[in-house]
């Protein structure tokens, strides 16, 4: 049965359903992956399995956990409550870790296929692996900043049953060096909407620094990225502005860095989880998914400023399982029906820019003029104001120190990136001491040990051998 699963893991870009025991995957390398289409679909296919991840409940299941949100309700209320998940939450990050690993597979695949095809030159081949390497980093860092030490599946091991956890700072080289490879291998500037550039590796890169305290190659790569002027923030005046960031039918921004494009047929369906049915009004009409909520009288949301146009995202909504006084966010609005086509924001301009000023006031013990700078274009831009030219609301250098700015800087993010599932991966970035402090300041509630990292899934530990261990308290 175990062989039989694996073979199923194996072929999931070219199945040989007829006969399992062909090896499936020499077939694949040898006589499917020649040509420059052929590779292109094959690394097309990394995508399919984090789209997936991305379009619903992983990163509901992040923002459920956010201090910044007042949490879920019904069976998704347990990651909000900080005392690890029950056994529907488990099968949900169960499902999140498989669909990351079936990424992975199918990039092992390519970073083995794509030296032997027969392409026109190593440019092309380097741009394919460069991309293929972006997206197999990119599920690894999602896979230990959540679950901790983890089987490393490379090309090397990636017939083998049985692989054991590896420590996490080896899983973090794997992803260093394969984005150190796909920023210098990725074109400067987008070729297909949605697909990664130099720039997207550099972010990318950056974040996994600022992840791991790194602060200083956080503040150097974060800073390439703004002094490329390849990026600007999308100036608005009202809320409703906003839609042409996050709206439905917005293609790209120059504030995209790397996102990823949904359609009609596959919808965004985190856009259905913050618009259910009863008097959603002109949002989306789906009964039974209001699980990510705020509250008129949550901490964050209370002190956050009136004229903060970020503020009108939230809208009053008393339908379904919603308690008076429920607040649902707009943030992804589309009024076609009931498969958004949001792009999902893994990483834009404003990010960036929040990272710069948090990274660059660690590096210089104090906040910077660059920094503040930066952290005054996304301020001013929420506020209705040019993001570029001193405003009314701007922050002024004398008024902090290292540790005040550094606050405001997580909060501000924590107001920017809001329903972008963003803010826990933040909080244990920052360590489980001020994580503990924000989710008692914010939430009124103790953290416990257990959920801090997710159980490891039982069809791993039935499956591997290796893993003997489970994460602490499951």
């Amino acid at each position: 049965m175990k062989k039989i699963l694996f073979i199923g893991i194996i072929s999931f870009l070219v199945c040989s359903c007829d006969v399992l025991d062909e090896k499936p995957q020499a077939i694949a390398v040898e006589t499917f992956y020649n040509t420059a289409e052929e590779i292109e679909a094959g690394v097309n296919a990394i995508y399919t399995p984090l789209r997936n991840n991305f379009r619903d409940v992983y990163p509901c299941m992040l923002e459920e956990s956010s201090d910044f949100v007042y949490g879920g309700l019904g069976s998704w209320n347990p990651p909000s409550l900080y005392a690890g998940l029950d056994a529907n939450n488990i099968n949900r990050v169960s499902d999140r870790w498989n669909q990351f690993y079936v990424a992975i597979r199918n990039a092992n695949i390519m970073i083995e296929a794509i030296p032997k095809a027969g392409l026109a030159s190593d440019a092309e081949k380097n741009k394919f692996m460069g991309e293929t390497m972006f997206l197999r980093a990119l599920a690894y860092f999602h896979l230990v900043r959540n679950w901790g030490a983890i089987p490393l599946r490379t090309v090397e091991n990636m017939s083998e049953y049985n692989v054991p956890r590896t420590p996490e700072s080896e899983v973090y080289e794997l992803i260093i060096s394969d984005l150190e490879y796909a920023e210098s291998t990725l074109p400067a500037t987008v070729l297909i909407t949605g697909h990664p550039t130099q720039w997207s590796a550099k972010m990318l890169l950056a974040d996994v620094y600022f992840y791991l305290n790194q602060y200083d190659k956080a503040a150097e790569l974060s800073n390439e990225v703004i002094q490329s002027h390849q990026y600007s923030l999308v100036e608005i005046e009202t809320t409703d502005d906003f839609e042409n960031l996050y709206g439905a039918t917005v293609v790209n921004t120059l504030e995209e860095i790397f996102y990823f494009k949904y359609h009609e047929q596959d919808g965004f369906a985190l856009a259905l989880y913050y618009h259910g049915g009863g008097n959603a009004g002109e949002y989306i009409r789906v009964p039974g998914y209001n699980v990510v909520i705020n509250r008129v009288d949550h901490r964050p949301y209370m002190e956050q400023d009136d004229k903060d146009l970020r503020k009108g995202l939230w809208y009053l909504y008393t339908g379904g399982l919603v308690n008076e006084g429920g607040l649902l966010l707009k943030k992804y609005n589309d009024v076609t029906g009931e498969n958004p086509r949001n792009s999902f924001p893994l990483y834009r301009y404003a990010d960036c820019l929040l990272m710069y000023a948090e990274a660059s006031c660690r590096v210089a013990s104090g906040p910077t003029s660059a920094g503040l700078e930066a952290l005054n274009m996304v301020h001013r831009r929420a506020y209705g104001y040019p993001s570029t030219q001193p405003s009314p609301v701007d922050f002024k250098l004398s008024d902090y120190n290292k540790d005040s700015f550094i606050e405001l800087c997580i909060k501000e993010r924590g107001y920017e990136t809001v329903g972008e599932s963003k803010r826990w991966l933040d909080l244990k970035r920052l360590g489980k001491a001020e994580a503990a402090k924000y989710v008692k300041q914010n939430r009124g509630l103790e953290m416990v040990e257990k959920h801090w990292l997710w159980p490891l899934p039982v069809s791993e530990l039935n499956f591997n051998e290796a893993i003997t261990d489970q994460n602490p308290g499951y």
